[in-house]
């Protein structure tokens, strides 16, 4: 399947059953990973949610959605409906192979990197991160991005506590802050 799924699967496994010390069955596991990108702007102009919608399906090899705004908002001249940004949710081989994308190519190639925060975590093992512009992505070409846009990714984890979550992405290669 993919090189991070192999790992996972023969080394992971057995290092988190022993380190957590739980039945093989409730070893947390990566279910899917979540890329969003809002777009406030798009209010004003939809082209540049075009290119957003463009540049995540370069990113993760798959179509996004359309993300729509569910109330309505006087001060942001936002209505409800009106196209706000994009998501994708990966699952299965691809969701294994973002991720190893992400921590081998990826992370190093983010600026002044010393970690990610390991505070980040919703109280039920699942982890949000946020990247603040989409050069770091190999895939997206330099002189066709006309303005920069960040991106929030979400590991959604089987873990039923932030340090079952914490611990199996600390196995699967995602380096935290001490």
């Amino acid at each position: 399947m993919s090189r991070l799924y192999d790992k996972y699967k023969d080394t992971i496994k057995q290092e988190l059953k022993k380190e957590l010390d739980v039945n093989i069955m409730q070893v947390p596991r990566l279910e899917k990973i979540v890329v969003n990108s809002g777009v406030g702007e798009a209010t004003q102009n939809i082209k540049v949610l075009d290119k957003v919608m463009e540049e995540l399906g370069i990113i993760t090899g798959q179509k996004p959605i359309l993300r729509r705004a569910r109330k309505s908002i006087a001060s942001f001249r936002l209505r409800e409906g009106m196209p706000v940004g994009a998501s994708v949710t990966l699952r299965g081989k691809r969701m294994y192979e973002f991720m190893d994308r992400l921590i081998s190519v990826v992370i190093p190639r983010i600026k002044d990197f010393r970690g990610l925060s390991p505070n980040s975590f919703d109280g039920r093992g699942n982890y949000s991160l946020a990247i603040k512009d989409q050069l770091v992505f190999p895939e997206i070409n330099y002189n066709k991005v006309d303005k920069v846009k960040g991106m929030t990714i979400t590991f959604v984890t089987s873990a039923q506590t932030n340090d079952m979550g914490k611990a199996l992405l600390k196995h699967m290669g995602i380096p935290f802050r001490k």
